[in-house]
């Protein structure tokens, strides 16, 4: 179960994200609201709403803010937001997946090709590189005071994990997205409360790229991670520990 990492794309984000704490808020407030205003402000009957919100106070987002975002949802002037996925290809050859959130789809689109365009990539059609990609579960969280990491692999692994990384006293367990939901009780049984719980797209395949070729592609991938409209974004670049200290 534990070992390699076999995706750095979620390891190096966090760190490289935590200056970007301003735009983090703006996308966990925009889930917050979709969240509540799809399946109503009750967490118990709304398990989107509560992983949102669980991911929010991963990020120490404080609660009149959290509340304030479920409220938003269920208010009359509640932005009607629309979810969307993109697919392309970086230079390189490198995969991106990228999920939305928009009121406005023709903005969207024209905002994701741009930036394609602009810096040596393609924006390609829905299906040309989603194969790339497994959807699976992903909790973080640190290592639970006093607890046996052995028996805290065999619960995961009861729990419906497949895979599990222990790295700095932080565990990352990974799960089918089918076994999200089971996953996700097992670690309430225990009274483990996640920092990250989330569906992430995790590369089949990888590509291996200089050190110049892989500052041209993180510049695209950051440009979208900018953009308002962007929640998430995805690839498959197998990143070295000195591309991780060029960032």
């Amino acid at each position: 179960m534990a070992g390699h990492s076999k995706w750095a794309n979620i390891k190096h984000r966090k760190g490289a994200q935590d200056a970007k704490r301003g735009k983090i808020f703006t996308k966990l407030i925009k889930e917050i609201t979709v969240a509540s205003k799809e399946g109503g402000p009750d967490v118990d009957t709304n398990p989107r709403l509560r992983l949102a919100i669980q991911n929010a106070k991963g990020q120490n987002m404080p609660k009149d803010t959290i509340e304030r975002a479920v409220n938003k949802g269920q208010g009359s002037d509640a932005a009607n937001y629309e979810e969307l996925t993109y697919e392309g290809y970086a230079s390189n050859g490198v995969a991106v997946f990228v999920e939305c959130s928009t009121d406005n789809i023709n903005r969207t689109v024209s905002n994701v090709r741009a930036i394609f365009t602009k810096n040596g990539g393609s924006l390609g059609k829905n299906g040309s590189v989603e194969f790339l990609f497994d959807r699976k579960g992903v909790f973080n969280f640190p290592i639970p005071e006093g607890m046996d990491i052995e028996e805290l692999e065999l619960e995961m692994i009861d729990g419906g994990a497949d895979d599990l990384e222990i790295e700095e006293e932080r565990v990352t367990v990974y799960c089918a997205m089918e076994e999200f939901g089971n996953l996700q009780n097992k670690l309430e049984s225990m009274n483990i409360e996640p920092e990250t719980a989330e569906l992430q797209r995790i590369p089949t395949t990888s590509v291996t790229l200089d050190n110049e070729a892989f500052q041209k592609v993180m510049k695209a991938i950051d440009s979208l991670e900018d953009d308002d409209d962007v929640q998430k974004v995805f690839h498959n670049m197998e990143i070295t520990e000195e591309q991780m200290d060029l960032l």
